[in-house]
């Protein structure tokens, strides 16, 4: 809400300066978001009079003006604008003034001297001279009547300032020069100038069939039909300054009218051309299919969950958001239908989201606007039509139909003294309602309230009690330390948080990225294999379309970012929640009915696990590094890993991941057919968990020192290429019957390029490094060749391996 300070002083005049009002607005409730001059300072620039302009003798583009400034001598003045003439009114500077300042922060200072040989007594000003505008096609040309040499500041008003206010949803009765008036009034004790809206007495007979069909659309719908209107009139120059300081610019005379009212009483209105209207209008809700070119030139189709006005031929509007095209008035134009309605605001709520756009008239009645007033306001457009246009007013059609039913609110004072955190009695709370213009009755200790047709936000004791604070003022409440219990909300030390998460993979020279939970539907479909992903009604981009059920999508997409930009070493993670389709949930305080959301942790990783250096020569980081990566993730804990298929990995280069033998991730390598379509030179490694298994730890538990010497043996076992490690290491474990075994470390797999003596073609050796130890005693030579025999012995039995010669 924006609005120049000299329109808010003319109904109400509190003794403040300006800053003063800024902060008893914002003290209120009302946050002054900006505040800033009209005009930057500058001097000595009066208005002048052009009475001769000539032809520069020694230039072609510029002219020799003879300028009255009020000063009985007329001022030789060279200037070179292309609207110079002789007859009107401009900015003259004079010598010694002092424009505003340029981009070097300095102000300009006009001297007297010469241009092409001709001496020139000051400058004629341009609005963007002036730091008015960004027009600087001409000189400002000021209005006839201006005094001459009269200072430019008075005539135009430019010491005033301009208020920017951001409101909260629930202050919908401000959002009008009248309304915020009327909060400075009851903030300050200053008087308010309540308007007089006398009535527009009708000269003609005519008027327009208007039906409401729709009462739960519109409750209230008024209206008037104006002959004779001239629709080429000019905008005085008072209302098109308004305009522009309320940030809206001059379009024509009647536009200019219906967007003045709105912003000094806060009703959004609009103007049809008559003649346009084909039979009668019909207030209902649309239907599926019908079309509507809008003001702004968008052609949108509606359907039954959006209002409209519509004629015998069409829809002719979008209902309190937006006027269309086909009745819109024109400089053709004679007579004209003035509306003014209250709309529900439930049925104006979304309506501008659905075709992307927003409007002041939608900002205003999706939040409530006052429905008793309707009447009233259009006589104030009519009686400013009739002044600038002229024209010929009919008589008033006022349809009733269902109005908002105005609850009283009731409020305990004891409560409020409570939640306000002070002292207060009944008196006080009595007080601020009358200041606030609140019909308040007094029962004991209990007051109630009748909110009126403006306020739609009083509806719980909640609502008076913040209206009695902030007539108090928030800057008055004592400051009281809060007397609470305070108890220390350990983490379980079963689970580490997700910042030790964090800080881990940080450990392991990954760097975080955070990233959208909307994705490309394709992403969903090739890289986590889901047909039926959650779309979003309304998404930000067409290439954001859906929700999420993986991460690799993400970080691949980081990937590309990086490596367009020369990068040859990345490595990143991403900690954050994906979303699946679940008809097992429920709608709770924190999920969703049918959609699962879980929290995961993935990470990527791409070039040389080193970096570039001379000791390791590699082609990039591969599956290992990441299941080490992993490995080092879920420590202390053990992870098991079994070949799998992922749809976004290599199928010969993949791993689920289990804990307990729970699936909790999978890690492998990029598929060859996404490394190719997303263009990367090598294949990237990537690692996918669930969070709730990455948090979960062990207790630790205290083990003594071993007081006894471990024994280590060395074994080459040959197997068939088809055996896997952890098959080999499950045969191993599985032999220790004594218990003697404490670890298993594969340290070497040799598979001979030529045919070797004791080995088959598709045999390979696998050489296994065996520590065993007792808690009791030292092992004998017996005990150790007997544990080393079992493991051998169960070797042969389980995957047919045997010891190599």
């Amino acid at each position: 809400m924006q609005f120049p300070e000299s329109w808010l002083r003319e109904f109400c005049n509190p003794p403040l300066s300006t800053q003063q009002i800024a902060d008893v607005l914002t003290m209120g409730g009302l946050e002054v978001e900006d505040l800033r001059p009209v005009a930057p300072p500058f001097s000595k620039i009066v208005v002048g009079e052009i009475k001769e302009a000539v032809q520069h003798p020694n230039a072609d583009r510029l002219r020799v003006c003879q300028v009255d400034v009020g000063q009985g001598d007329l001022l030789n003045i060279v200037c070179g604008a292309p609207n110079a003439r002789p007859g009107i009114r401009v900015p003259c500077a004079l010598v010694g003034a002092e424009l505003p300042p340029g981009d070097d922060g300095k102000p300009f200072l006009i001297r007297l001297g010469k241009l092409r040989g001709v001496e020139s007594q000051g400058m004629l000003c341009s609005a963007r001279e002036l730091k008015l505008s960004d027009d600087h096609g001409g000189l400002l040309e000021l209005p006839a009547d201006s005094p001459l040499g009269r200072d430019v500041r008075e005539v135009l008003q430019l010491d005033d300032h301009v208020f920017t206010l951001k409101l909260t949803p629930n202050l919908a009765h401000a959002l009008s020069v009248y309304g915020v008036a009327r909060e400075l009034s009851a903030l300050t004790g200053a008087p308010l100038q309540v308007p007089a809206y006398p009535a527009v007495p009708p000269v003609h007979d005519e008027k327009l069939k208007v039906t409401v069909t729709a009462p739960d659309l519109c409750g209230r719908f008024s209206g008037r039909v104006v002959r004779n209107v001239n629709t080429k009139a000019a905008t005085p120059q008072w209302m098109v300054d308004r305009l522009a300081r309320c940030g809206q610019r001059s379009v024509t005379a009647l536009v200019d009218i219906s967007n003045y009212v709105m912003f000094e009483f806060g009703r959004p209105s609009h103007i049809f051309d008559r003649d346009k209207i084909r039979g009668g209008l019909d207030v209902r809700w649309g239907r599926p299919g019908e079309q509507l070119k809008l003001l702004n030139g968008t052609t949108i189709t509606v359907d039954e969950k959006v209002g409209v006005i519509a004629d015998g031929d069409q829809v002719e509007s979008l209902a309190g958001i937006m006027g269309g095209d086909a009745t819109a008035v024109s400089d053709d134009t004679r007579h004209v239908y003035v509306e003014a309605a209250f709309w529900w605001p439930q049925a104006v709520q979304g309506r501008s989201r659905r075709y992307n756009f927003s409007t002041d008239a939608g900002h205003r009645f999706e939040r409530g606007v006052d429905p008793s007033l309707t009447v009233e306001h259009i006589d104030r457009i009519t009686r400013l039509i009739l002044d600038i246009c002229g024209g010929e007013a009919g008589p008033m059609d006022d349809q009733v139909l269902r109005m908002p039913e105005q609850k009283p609110v009731s409020l305990r004072v004891a409560r409020a003294s409570r939640i306000i955190g002070m002292p207060i009695d009944a008196a006080q709370c009595l007080e601020a309602f009358r200041r606030l213009g609140l019909p308040a009755q007094a029962a004991g200790d209990v007051i109630t309230v009748t909110p009126p047709a403006y306020r739609f936000d009083l509806a719980i004791e909640e609502d008076l009690v913040e209206e009695v604070a902030r007539i108090i003022g928030y800057e008055n409440l004592p400051t009281t330390a809060p007397l609470a219990p305070i108890t220390a909300m350990l983490p379980p030390e079963s689970r580490r948080s997700r910042f030790a998460v964090r800080r881990l993979l940080a450990g392991l020279g990954y760097q975080e990225t955070i990233n959208f939970s909307f994705v490309e539907e394709r992403w969903e479909k090739d890289l986590a294999g889901n047909a039926d992903p959650i779309r979003l009604l309304n998404p930000i981009a067409s290439q954001m379309g859906v929700m999420r059920s993986s991460l690799v999508g993400s970080l691949l997409h980081v990937l590309k970012f990086n490596l367009d930009r020369k990068a040859e070493r990345v490595r990143v993670f991403e900690l954050g929640r994906v979303f699946m389709r679940d008809a097992s949930v429920q709608t709770t305080d924190a999920t969703v009915r049918g959609v699962r959301q879980p929290m995961r942790v993935a990470g990527l990783a791409y070039g040389e696990p080193d970096g570039l250096q001379w000791a390791r020569k590699t082609s990039g980081a591969d599956f290992f590094d990441a299941k080490g990566d992993v490995e080092a993730l879920l420590a202390p804990r053990t992870a098991t890993f079994e070949a799998a298929e992922h749809p976004a990995l290599h199928p010969g280069r993949c791993a689920r991941i289990l804990l307990d033998g729970r699936e909790v991730g999978v890690v492998g390598e990029l598929h060859p057919r996404w490394r190719q379509g997303w263009e990367f030179p090598h294949a990237p490694v990537l690692f996918e968990l669930d969070l709730d298994a990455v948090v979960e730890r062990q207790v630790p538990a205290f083990v003594p020192v071993p007081r006894f010497q471990p024994a280590e043996r060395d074994l080459a076992l040959i197997v068939a290429d088809a055996v896997t490690h952890s098959q080999l290491v499950d045969a191993i474990r599985d032999a220790d019957t004594a218990g003697l075994l404490r670890d298993v470390l594969l340290f070497d797999v040799y598979k001979p390029k030529q045919p070797v003596a004791g080995m088959g073609q598709d045999e390979k050796s696998m050489a296994v490094r065996l520590t065993l130890a007792s808690p009791d005693a030292t092992l004998t030579d017996d005990q150790i060749e007997a544990a080393v025999t079992a493991v051998v012995d169960n070797v042969v039995r389980q995957v047919g391996g045997r010891l190599r010669s």
